[in-house]
C-alpha cells in the first residue's frame, strides 16, 4: 500500500495538502463481478487523522486520475461506512472507536 495526499476541499486543484494516509478501499462492494463503490473502476476507503477527523478515500483505477483523500463531518463518514456490507464489522475494529461512539450517541438521538 501507499501514502495518498488529504485535502480539505474536494475537487480544487488549489487546495492544500493537509496530511497523507494510508490508501484503502475498504469501502467497496462486490457488484459480482468487482469491488467497487461509485461505479467501474471507482473505489472507496476510509482513514482517521490523529487529531479524530474522518477522511474519505477516492480512488481510481483510471489512467491519469489520482488517488487522493478527503476530510469530512463524522456523519459523511458513518453514512459511508453504512453502505457496505461490512459496516458492523468495519465500525468493530478499534482505530474506528470514535465513529462508532459518535454514531451510538447521535444515531440513537434521532430514532
Amino acid at each position: 500500500m501507499y501514502r495518498i495526499p488529504v485535502y480539505e476541499q474536494e475537487g480544487r486543484p488549489d487546495a492544500p495538502v493537509v496530511a497523507r494516509v494510508q490508501y484503502n478501499q475498504m469501502l467497496d462492494n462486490w457488484n459480482g463481478s468487482n469491488w467497487q463503490r461509485g461505479g467501474v473502476g471507482r473505489h472507496l476507503g476510509l482513514a482517521i487523522l490523529r487529531d479524530g477527523t474522518p477522511v474519505l478515500i477516492y480512488g481510481t483505477n483510471w489512467q491519469g486520475e489520482r488517488d487522493y483523500g478527503v476530510t469530512v463531518t463524522m456523519q459523511e463518514a458513518i453514512r459511508a461506512i453504512l453502505g457496505t456490507h461490512d459496516s458492523d464489522d468495519i465500525l468493530a475494529q478499534p482505530r474506528f472507536r470514535s465513529l462508532r461512539e459518535w454514531a451510538d450517541s447521535n444515531l440513537a438521538q434521532e430514532a
